[in-house]
């Protein structure tokens, strides 16, 4: 995997400056990444104003290196984490009273003070806090002595594709007031969601008293989720996945004998296309998700299993023998898997050097 990390800081940089505008900050989420410490400092001198994580792993990971940027674990705790998540973040997003009591405790004992946000749904049905039962869970909260009392976030897109709009982004706002109406001014942070809500935040209407979001894809793809296209004046191609080929060979294009289930559960349907060039690549399901990724023009891929991608080259128009490396550009899918693979190695481009890391 080739990794610019010059594309990565200016697309992170340009998300800042143009959400800055209408008043939200920028937390990096760093998960799609393993926890990069390269790529969360990139975003860290672009201006992002913390990093966000759902692994409290990768957290450790980049306390590791020496990375003392705000941290925010942006997935309930486990409580069988929550010392781990005290220790290593300075809040955490939760929906939980009995977690955040725990997180408490565990504050307590290494005489921390632990900063929540309460996540509140509002119509995706991932997490979240049903909005008659915010109230509720907000006195509870400020009970618990080592919790500090963040404000609001939500999270939409991810489950059922519902989008951020005026409707839904306004009630969040409306919630933030009105818990400042009842306890006082102590909403500091109103969490509006990731990359889905740039269409929203950047198309010119009122933000109301969203001042946060948590952008990943967008930062690192250059797209947003939604329909996922570029997002102009970002680049698109930080990533690029280089894949080698093991095999070259003619054969037919319809498999023969009794056709069962492939290795993944599969039923093939192949039409008799007569005989083409395949090629293997030593890339599979292991390491990439097959269907994110996007092939040069002239190469199609035929199947993927655990370790090996199938590829037809006979329109290939570049040179191709045992040995080539050929590049693919990634969707947020094969780049969740390809990042997170033990055996691609990672390759940082500066704009000077290229430094390879050791493989994660």
């Amino acid at each position: 995997m080739e990794i610019d990390l010059a594309k990565i800081f200016h697309n992170a940089s340009a998300m800042v400056n143009r959400l800055r505008e209408k008043g939200i900050s920028v937390t990096g989420v760093t998960k799609a990444t393993l926890g990069s410490a390269e790529i969360a400092n990139a975003w860290l001198r672009a201006g992002v104003s913390g990093l966000g994580d759902s692994r409290v792993e990768n957290m450790r990971t980049m306390r590791g290196a020496q990375i003392s940027a705000p941290m925010t674990l942006i997935r309930t705790p486990m409580l069988s984490q929550v010392d781990q998540v005290v220790a290593l973040t300075d809040v955490s997003f939760n929906t939980e009273i009995d977690v955040i009591r725990q997180l408490s405790e565990a504050a307590k004992r290494i005489n921390r003070i632990h900063g929540v946000v309460l996540m509140v749904e509002l119509g995706d049905l991932r997490e979240g806090i049903m909005p008659a039962l915010l109230e509720k869970t907000i006195r509870a909260t400020l009970r618990c002595s080592h919790i500090t009392f963040m404000g609001i976030g939500t999270n939409l897109a991810c489950r059922s594709g519902t989008s951020p709009d005026r409707r839904n982004m306004g009630e969040l706002s409306d919630l933030a007031d009105s818990i400042d109406a009842t306890f006082g001014p102590i909403v500091n942070t109103v969490s509006g969601g990731n990359s889905a809500n740039l269409g929203w935040a950047l198309s010119g209407g009122n933000t109301g008293r969203i001042n946060n979001l948590r952008l990943g894809e967008s930062m690192l793809l250059g797209c947003e989720p939604l329909h996922r296209q570029p997002i102009k004046g970002l680049h698109t191609d930080a990533f690029t996945l280089m894949a080698e080929v093991i095999e070259l060979k003619t054969k037919p294009t319809k498999p023969w004998g009794e056709i069962g289930q492939t290795a993944f559960g599969e039923v093939t349907a192949c039409s008799d296309r007569g005989s083409i060039t395949q090629a293997i690549l030593a890339i599979g399901r292991q390491d990439t998700d097959p269907d994110g990724l996007k092939p040069p023009a002239s190469l199609k891929i035929l199947a993927a299993s655990s370790d090996h991608l199938v590829v037809d080259t006979s329109d290939y128009l570049g040179a191709m023998k045992l040995g080539t490396q050929i590049p693919f550009q990634l969707n947020y899918s094969a780049l969740l898997g390809a990042m997170t693979s033990p055996f691609i190695s990672k390759v940082m481009k500066t704009p000077h050097v290229k430094l390879q890391t050791s493989s994660v």
